[in-house]
C-alpha cells in the first residue's frame, strides 16, 4: 500500500479513554506497514509508538465554556491538520464520529474539497438529535465517506437501515483491547483499601457514565433480591453523571433500603485510579437498555474481568453465555436478580467464565489484526 493514512481526531484523550482505542489502533496499523499520521489535540500526550508520525494541532479545543470558542479552536484545529497532512502527501483521511453536528460536517467537507478520501468509523450510530437540523447534517455526513467502519453486524444494519445505498462501502473491524495500556498486576486487597472497600465484601462494579441508556435503575431495582441471600455484597457504582439526575437512582436505593450494600463514585474517575475499580471488583455488570459498541466491556475483559451483560445484539456478538460471559434478559429486572445470584453461587464457573474472556480479548481483539482488518478497508477505497 503506497498511499498514506492521516486519523484526524480532536477528541483524543479529552474525558475519556478514547486515546487508548486510537493509540491501540496506531500501532495495529504501524505493525501492518501502513504509513500514519496522528492529528489530536494538545490534551493528548504522544504515546511514542515507533513509527508513528503525532501531531497535536487542536489547541485548547475543550477548554472554554463558550462554544463558539471551542469551536473556533476546533475549525483552526483542522485547517491545521488537514492541510498539513494533504501536502505532506497524505490522501487518506480517518475519522472517528460518537455524534454528528457541524463540526464533523466540516472536517469532511475540508478533506473532501482538497480530493482526499475519507473513511469514518461509526461508533454510535443513533448518538444523534432527533432535531431537523441534526438529521440533515446526518445525511450530509453519510453521504461524505468514501468507506465506513463499523464495530459489528448490528451497527451495520442499522446505518444500512439509514441509507441502503451505504451497504457496500461498510466494513465491519471489531473494537480492539485495551491489554497494552493498563495494569493487570494487581493487588486485590490493596485495590479495596485504596477505595475504602472492605476486604470481606464482594464486590459488584457498574462503571462508566451515568446515561439513561446505562440502565443503572435496572441494576438497582434487581439489587434488593441478590442482597437477601448474599448479603456480602456491595455494589460500586463509579462515573459521572451525564444529561442526567441521580434522584431517581437515589429514591430506588431509599425506598429498597440499599445504602449499606452500595458505594457511590458518582464523579470523573481519572486514569490512574481506573484499574483500582476493576481489580477490586468479582463481577463487573452492565445493564444497558441499548448499545452500538461497549468500551466498558472491552475494559472489563482486559482487567480480566468476568462481566455479566444484557442480551442486546452487539453485546452477543462478543459474548457466549457461560462461556466467556454471562447474559441476562434486557431490562428484565428478575431475570437479571435471578442470574446476579447463580454467578454469585457458583465461583468455580465465574473462574472458568473470567479465564475464557481473557483468552477471546486477547486473541480476536487483539490490534494486530485489527490493523490488518482496517488496513484492508483502506485498500478498498
Amino acid at each position: 500500500m503506497n498511499r498514506k493514512v492521516a486519523i484526524i481526531d480532536p477528541l483524543g484523550a479529552h474525558g475519556s479513554s478514547h486515546h487508548f482505542y486510537l493509540f491501540g489502533q496506531a500501532s495495529g496499523l504501524l505493525k501492518n506497514d501502513v504509513d500514519l499520521s496522528l492529528y489530536t489535540n494538545n490534551e493528548t500526550s504522544s504515546p511514542e509508538i515507533n513509527g508513528l508520525k503525532f501531531f497535536a494541532f487542536y489547541k485548547d479545543v475543550f477548554k472554554s465554556k463558550f462554544k463558539i470558542i471551542n469551536g473556533i479552536k476546533w475549525i483552526i484545529g483542522t485547517f491545521f491538520s488537514v492541510f498539513h497532512a494533504r501536502f505532506s502527501g497524505i490522501s487518506i483521511f480517518h475519522f472517528h464520529v460518537f455524534y454528528t453536528n457541524v463540526l464533523v460536517l466540516f472536517n469532511l467537507l475540508v478533506v473532501k474539497i482538497l480530493f482526499g478520501k475519507v473513511v469514518l468509523t461509526v461508533h454510535d450510530v443513533s448518538s444523534f438529535s432527533n432535531s431537523s437540523n441534526s438529521l440533515v447534517i446526518e445525511r450530509l455526513i453519510y453521504k461524505l465517506p468514501d468507506r465506513i467502519i463499523t464495530h459489528n453486524e448490528f451497527s451495520k444494519s442499522e446505518i444500512s437501515n439509514l441509507n441502503a445505498n451505504l451497504t457496500s462501502c461498510i466494513s465491519i473491524v471489531p473494537h480492539g483491547n485495551y491489554t497494552p495500556f493498563i495494569n493487570i498486576q494487581y493487588d486485590k486487597e490493596k485495590s479495596k483499601e485504596q477505595l475504602g472497600i472492605p476486604n470481606n465484601r464482594r464486590v459488584l462494579l457498574f462503571f462508566g457514565m451515568i446515561k439513561k441508556v446505562k440502565g443503572l435503575e435496572v441494576l438497582l431495582s434487581a439489587l434488593k433480591a441478590v442482597v437477601k441471600k448474599n448479603p456480602d455484597v456491595l455494589l460500586v457504582i463509579a462515573g459521572r453523571l451525564w444529561e442526567n439526575d441521580f434522584s431517581a437512582y437515589q429514591k430506588i436505593i431509599d425506598e429498597n433500603n440499599l445504602s449499606e450494600y452500595i458505594l457511590l463514585h458518582t464523579k470523573f474517575i481519572p486514569q490512574e485510579d481506573v484499574e483500582h475499580y476493576y481489580c477490586a471488583s468479582d463481577l463487573v455488570v452492565l445493564p444497558y437498555k441499548k448499545i452500538y459498541q461497549s468500551g466498558v466491556l472491552m475494559m472489563t475483559l482486559s482487567y480480566e474481568r468476568p462481566a455479566l451483560v444484557p442480551d442486546l445484539l452487539p453485546l452477543k456478538e462478543i459474548i457466549s453465555d457461560n462461556e466467556n460471559g454471562f447474559l441476562f434478559k434486557t431490562e428484565n429486572v428478575s431475570d437479571l436478580s435471578a442470574k446476579l445470584n447463580s454467578i454469585l453461587g457458583n465461583e468455580g464457573l465465574m473462574e472458568q467464565v473470567r479465564t475464557k474472556g481473557t483468552e477471546l480479548i486477547n486473541t480476536k481483539y487483539d490490534w494486530f489484526e485489527i490493523g490488518r482488518q482496517t488496513k484492508k478497508a483502506y485498500q478498498s477505497v
